[in-house]
């Protein structure tokens, strides 16, 4: 099985040893970095590439490379600090999913997501306008609504449901990932055509990254996508009082 999962990073840091993992320096058009390990990794910026949008699209250039120029029967995505969870243990590289556990995975589903997340008291729509800006998906609802009306029904069921697939993290067949990706790509270039974010923030401005996280579900719900969820292996620890409080202050106050 040809399996290709990209850890999309900006930054140095140990990377699994499979061969499967394929580190790839994300903003690379950007960046004139001299870091040995850095130049190690591939950058996104080769071939059929949007290397120069990685501030608004975060670790999305990296699977538009990855998408486009790789030779691969299955394609994922995950992240420097993030990966799935293939055995428990206390040593978290250990705990990476490697080739044989996923090709077992593969042989009863095409596609392979983290658990989802659950925001309890916020829906998802709730949660995105308490954390960023209410237009970002009320302008994505109109180039649905215009130009994949199909997906209109799973949009707002995905909008009041108080869970979802988050991190733009996931493994799928090549059909299905070219579907995909086809799809989402459209969304966001129409998307980023019509959005002004001028005035956002660094963080805000990230949107087409953050609006992404939203879609995957919808358009899963819509081609009736059957898969498998995995638990999520954080490399960092994670200081959930500190993010728990910035979701209640969020929810409760405003950004």
């Amino acid at each position: 099985m040809n399996l290709k999962i990209i850890v999309a990073t900006h930054k140095p840091y140990s990377m699994p040893i499979d061969d499967m993992y394929v580190p790839v320096y994300v903003g690379n058009k950007y960046k004139n970095t001299q870091d040995d390990k850095l130049l190690s990794y591939i950058g996104d910026d080769t071939g059929d590439n949007i290397s120069e949008k990685n501030p608004y699209y975060c670790e999305l250039t990296a699977l538009y490379w990855a998408w486009k120029n790789l030779n691969y029967d299955y394609l994922g995505l995950v992240h420097y600090r993030r990966y799935f969870e293939g055995r428990h243990s206390k040593y978290k590289f250990s705990s990476i999913a490697d080739k044989p556990f996923l090709e077992k995975k593969f042989q009863n589903y095409s596609v392979i997501l983290p658990r989802k997340r659950s925001y309890f008291i916020e829906t998802t729509y709730s949660q995105y306008v308490h954390a960023h800006n209410k237009q970002d998906l009320d302008m994505t609802f109109e180039i649905i609504k215009t130009f994949y009306p199909e997906y209109i029904d799973a949009w707002h069921k995905v909008m009041k449901s108080t869970s979802g697939h988050r991190f733009n993290m996931f493994i799928m067949r090549r059909d299905i990932l070219d579907s995909y990706l086809t799809w989402l790509f459209d969304i966001l270039f129409k998307l980023e055509e019509c959005l002004d974010i001028s005035e956002y923030s660094d963080n805000d401005k990230r949107v087409f990254g953050f609006v992404s996280e939203r879609l995957l579900d919808v358009w899963l719900i819509t081609n009736h996508i059957e898969y498998t969820e995995l638990p999520v292996v954080y490399m960092e620890k994670v200081d959930w009082p500190k993010k728990i409080c910035a979701f209640l202050k969020r929810k409760f106050i405003g950004k």
